[in-house]
């Protein structure tokens, strides 16, 4: 198949350097004036075959799209929320096929229609995280994707998708609703990071992410935290009764929680590592500040996560 990858990030391009070996067409299109190596060395966690993680070394061929040009399918993975710039490139460098929607946002559904407006899409969420310098990518990938149920989507080749994964060994999960899933997944993880830098100083995140992981007092206090962010989600609808598998865990008493997240940290080298590697603060502050908004709009009592944020307050200035 022939897959275009917005721009040359983390995400993006780790599921383009496995689409490539799969043997497919991967091509990025990426801004006017940018320098783009022709190749990248990619040091890969890959989860897909272990749940230990394989530690793998390959490299990365990096083709460019042109203007006006068809695609099976357009991966967007955007920071920041910036979903709307992603597609509006899209549409002035005539870039044409179906989106796939990989990327934090908080914005409804009826919104997402309205900014695709004449593309086809469907919303789904990788599994997979990294940091990429120059020309080196360190990456971690697990074995799944998330994607929304194929009735929800607009997109003719939905199971051209399926296929284009299942030929990288990535399976497919299918929440009860894909934007639901996400927001539920932002507030997690607001909870998690915004108790991480309410604890440290946010020069190095990596830092905060291995002493929060290491103990267990301080994931019990995330877990709190995770409780208050995710009634955020209810507060707009989301009955979290539908996602019981994914908030399980912070349902145990806090202490027990936090024994537990502790355990899992430590034997779960995948995790363990996508937590050291994702360290883009704006990215952090962004989903923190739009959960934070989100249920202060909606009257939620959030006592511990305020508290953590107005430690974050100096680095909102930008959004």
């Amino acid at each position: 198949m022939k897959i275009c990858i917005l721009g040359l990030g983390v995400i993006g391009t780790t599921y383009g350097h496995v689409f490539q070996q799969a043997g497919h067409q991967v091509e990025h299109l990426v801004r006017d004036g940018k320098t783009v190596p022709e190749q990248l060395t990619v040091d890969l966690l890959d989860g897909r075959y272990s749940n230990k993680g394989e530690e793998k070394r390959a490299f990365y061929h990096v083709h460019l799209a042109q203007p006006d040009t068809a695609y099976d399918f357009i991966f967007l993975s955007v920071r920041n929320g910036k979903v709307n710039e992603a597609v509006e490139t899209l549409r002035q460098k005539k870039i044409r096929g179906n989106l796939v929607i990989f990327c934090n946002f908080w914005m409804t559904g009826d919104e997402i229609a309205e900014l695709a407006r004449d593309y086809n899409y469907v919303i789904g969420f990788p599994t997979a995280g990294g940091h990429l310098e120059g020309n080196h990518l360190e990456a971690v990938l697990f074995d799944h994707v998330m994607l929304d149920d194929e009735k929800k989507t607009a997109i003719t080749n939905y199971q051209d998708l399926k296929s284009l994964l299942q030929s990288a060994d990535i399976k497919v999960e299918v929440p009860y609703d894909m934007v639901e899933w996400i927001w539920i997944h932002m507030a997690i993880n607001a909870g998690v990071t915004s108790t991480a830098a309410g604890l440290g100083h946010l020069d190095n995140p990596q830092k905060l992410a291995v002493d929060l992981m290491k103990d267990s007092q301080k994931l019990a206090l995330a877990v709190k935290v995770i409780r208050e962010t995710t009634r955020v989600t209810s507060a707009y609808g989301v009955d979290l009764k539908r996602y019981r598998g994914e908030l399980l865990p912070y349902k145990l008493p806090a202490w027990l929680a936090g024994k537990i997240m502790k355990a899992m940290f430590a034997s779960n080298q995948l995790t363990r590592r996508i937590m050291t590697l994702h360290n883009d603060k704006d990215d952090i502050f962004y989903g923190c500040q739009k959960v934070y908004s989100a249920g202060k709009k909606a009257g939620v009592s959030m006592p511990l996560f305020t508290e953590n944020i107005k430690k974050l307050v100096p680095y909102f200035q930008n959004y």
